[in-house]
């Protein structure tokens, strides 16, 4: 019963992990590198009669090229919502409205701005870090009391290792994919 508790407080400290990882992506796909991305506005909500609703619930957001992005609302009265929005979003990015699609043109990324934008990427890198720690903490503390309880102490120092190895993993995950987008950014 109780290594069955062990096990189980690994695998959710695994899951927690996981969903770290997943969070890194998701925030990183959030930093422009100068290339136009629909996942830049991801997150960006709209006031849509009243209540706010996700930006691609209201409108078809995609590039024309590699430095514009297109928005084109499903209703026209929406075009003022969604350039509010966008100003409101603080994003550094002018929206440019023609009646019937929106464009912004992503500028190309000063060298300054690019610095700026690596050292946003690896406090996500770090957030995601703490997030680990969190969740090896938690597994940790389950041992421990599964130990107090009578699972034998050498099995319990196996699994502490086990989630530290499994903690070393994650980590070098996380160093890897704030390096990928390190040099995404720094690419001109």
């Amino acid at each position: 019963m109780v290594s069955e508790e062990v096990d189980m407080a690994i695998d959710i400290a695994q899951e927690g992990m996981d969903l770290a990882i997943e969070h890194l992506n998701t925030e990183l796909s959030k930093i422009r590198t100068g290339k136009a991305s629909p996942a830049m506005l991801s997150g960006l909500l709209v006031d849509y009669y009243g209540s706010p609703t996700p930006l691609n619930q209201v409108s078809n957001v995609g590039t024309s090229d590699a430095r514009t992005l297109t928005i084109q609302p499903w209703e026209k009265k929406m075009l003022g919502a969604i350039e509010q929005a966008i100003f409101a979003a603080n994003l550094g990015l002018t929206p440019m409205n023609d009646g019937e699609i929106i464009r912004i043109n992503i500028p190309p990324l000063t060298e300054e701005r690019r610095k700026i934008l690596v050292k946003q990427a690896k406090h996500l890198g770090e957030d995601a870090k703490i997030s680990l720690r969190s969740s090896r903490h938690k597994a940790m503390d389950a041992i421990k009391k599964a130990v107090k309880d009578g699972y034998p102490e050498d099995a319990g120092k196996r699994k502490e290792d086990e989630v530290d190895k499994m903690v070393h993993e994650y980590t070098d995950k996380i160093d890897h994919i704030v390096d990928v987008k390190e040099k995404d950014i720094m690419t001109v």
